[in-house]
C-alpha cells in the first residue's frame, strides 16, 4: 500500500493548493457557489432512513447512463434510496430534472481524505456503484475499508490508459482490486482490468445503450420546428473548439447548392456560445444565438443552440446530425442519442470513447465517417438530396440502439445479490 500512502500524504499536504484550485473553478463558473461545501464532504441534506445505495458518475455522459440503472434499482427494492454523485454543474442540473423519486444528487467530494471521511460519515451508504472510469483513490479505498460493497459498472479503460497505469502497477492494483465486481463494456476492456489486478471481471455490454432518449419540451419543439419551416437543415451536436469552425466552413461549401440551408450548432459546453458566435460570425454569415433570446429567422444561416439540456429538442428537429468531439483528441460523444431520435449520423475518425458502438453502427451502414469540411459537406449534401438513403441510415441506427437496450437488465442481474443483501427498511414513495 506504499502508493496509496504516498498519495494520501500528498493530498493532505496539498490542501492549500486544492483550495486555490477550487476557488479558481468557482470563479470560472465550474462550481455551484450555493453547494460548494458538498465538494468538501459537507452534506446539504439529511440521510434518508433505510438502505441507501450510492452511485458515482463523473459527468453528464456517465450520469445519463446511470439514470436507467437507478430506475431499475429502485424498482428492485421499494425500500431503497439512491444517492448519485457527480463533479460538474451541468450534470447536477440534468439530474435535478430527471432523477426518479427516492433518488437525489450531491456533488462528489474532492479526493481529500478528511473531506472523503466527512462524506462517508454522513451518508453511510450500504453499497456503492462506480460508473465507467473515474478512479479516486481515497474515495474508493476509504469506502471499501468501511466494508461497503463496491462495484464498478460500465467499466471503461482505453489501451493507452491501461498502458500508462502499468507504470504504477501496485498503485492501480490497490485501487481496482477494491471492487468486489467489475462489469465492463467490452471483452477487451475486461482483459485490461484483469491485467491491472481487478477480480472478478465480467463483460455485460455498454450501459449507454440502455439510456432513455434525451427529453424534450414539446412546446419548445413545436416553436423551433415552426421557425425552421421546410428549410434544409443539419445539426453539429456536442461541439468542441474547432468543430464550430468546421461547421461554418461546411456551411459555406453547402450553401452554393442549398442557398436556404440552416446549420444548427449545439456546443458541448453552452457557456461557450457567445465566444463561438464571435468566432464564426462574418459579413457573409449571419449567426443567431438561442441563449441570447434570438429565434431562428429566415435570414439566419447558423443558429447556435447554447442552452443547457436541449440537445434532445434539436435532434428531434433535424434529420441529419454530425457528432462533435470526433475530429481528434476528445474521443467523441454518444451517437446513440442521435440514433434514438431518428437522425442519420456523421462523425469524424475519433470515436475512441464509443469504439464498439461506432463499429456496430458502421457495420449496419448507419453512419458516414468524415475527415474534413469537404467530406462533411459531401456527406450532408448526399443525405439532403437522397431521402431514401437518409431514412435507411436513420432506421439502421435506431435498430442498433434498440437491439442493445437490454444491457441495463444484465447489469441489474449482476447487482441483484448486492441489493438483496442490503438491510431492510420501510417502503417510501417519497424522495
Amino acid at each position: 500500500m506504499v502508493g496509496l500512502a504516498l498519495y494520501r500524504g500528498l493530498t493532505g499536504l496539498g490542501t492549500p493548493l486544492i483550495n486555490f484550485y477550487m476557488q479558481k473553478r468557482l470563479a470560472a463558473g465550474k462550481e455551484d457557489p450555493n453547494r460548494i461545501s458538498e465538494r468538501r464532504g459537507i452534506a446539504s441534506r439529511a440521510r434518508p432512513n433505510g438502505p441507501l445505495a450510492w452511485v458515482h458518475a463523473a459527468s453528464v455522459g456517465e450520469a445519463q447512463s446511470a439514470l436507467s440503472l437507478i430506475t431499475k434499482m429502485l424498482r428492485a427494492r421499494i425500500d431503497l434510496h439512491v444517492l448519485i454523485t457527480t463533479g460538474t454543474v451541468t450534470s447536477a442540473k440534468l439530474l435535478q430534472e430527471r432523477l426518479p423519486q427516492r433518488s437525489f444528487h450531491q456533488f462528489v467530494p474532492v479526493d481529500h481524505l478528511q473531506w472523503v471521511r466527512q462524506f462517508l460519515d454522513h451518508w453511510e451508504p450500504d453499497m456503492a456503484v462506480w460508473i465507467e472510469s473515474e478512479f479516486w483513490p481515497n474515495l474508493i479505498t476509504e469506502t471499501t475499508e468501511r466494508d461497503i460493497p463496491t462495484v464498478l459498472a460500465n467499466g471503461r479503460i482505453s489501451k493507452k490508459s491501461a498502458a500508462n497505469w502499468r507504470f504504477m502497477p501496485g498503485f492501480i492494483g490497490e485501487i481496482v482490486g477494491e471492487f468486489r465486481l467489475c462489469l465492463t463494456q467490452t471483452e477487451e476492456e475486461a482483459e485490461r482490468f484483469r491485467a491491472l489486478g481487478a477480480d472478478p471481471v465480467k463483460c455485460v455490454g455498454n450501459l449507454k445503450f440502455s439510456a432513455a432518449a434525451l427529453p424534450v419540451d414539446e412546446a419548445e419543439l413545436a416553436a423551433v420546428t415552426g421557425q425552421i419551416k421546410k428549410r434544409p437543415c443539419w445539426l453539429a451536436a456536442s461541439t468542441h473548439p474547432g468543430d464550430e469552425r468546421l461547421a461554418a466552413d461546411t456551411h459555406r461549401i453547402l450553401r452554393e447548392q442549398h442557398p436556404d440551408l440552416l446549420t444548427i450548432i449545439v456546443p458541448r459546453h453552452p457557456s461557450r456560445g457567445e465566444s463561438i458566435g464571435k468566432e464564426i460570425a462574418k459579413p457573409d454569415l449571419r449567426v443567431s444565438r438561442r441563449a441570447a433570446g434570438q429565434p431562428i429567422e429566415l435570414e439566419d444561416q447558423i443558429h447556435i443552440a447554447d442552452t443547457l439540456g436541449e440537445l434532445g429538442l434539436f435532434y428531434r428537429a433535424v434529420e441529419i446530425a454530425f457528432i462533435g468531439g470526433t475530429m481528434g483528441g476528445h474521443g467523441g460523444h454518444n451517437p446513440l442519442e442521435a440514433a434514438q431520435l431518428d437522425c442519420a449520423i456523421l462523425h469524424g475518425p475519433d470515436m475512441a470513447n464509443f469504439a464498439t458502438v461506432a463499429e456496430q453502427l458502421s457495420q449496419a451502414k448507419a453512419t458516414i465517417t468524415i475527415t474534413d469540411a469537404a467530406s462533411l459537406a459531401a456527406g450532408v449534401h448526399r443525405l439532403l438530396l437522397n431521402q431514401n438513403e437518409r431514412r435507411a441510415a436513420a432506421v439502421a441506427a435506431i435498430n442498433v440502439a434498440q437491439s442493445n437496450a437490454a444491457v441495463v437488465d444484465h447489469v441489474l442481474e449482476e447487482l441483484q445479490p448486492f441489493l438483496d443483501a442490503l438491510p431492510r427498511g420501510h417502503a417510501d414513495a417519497d424522495a
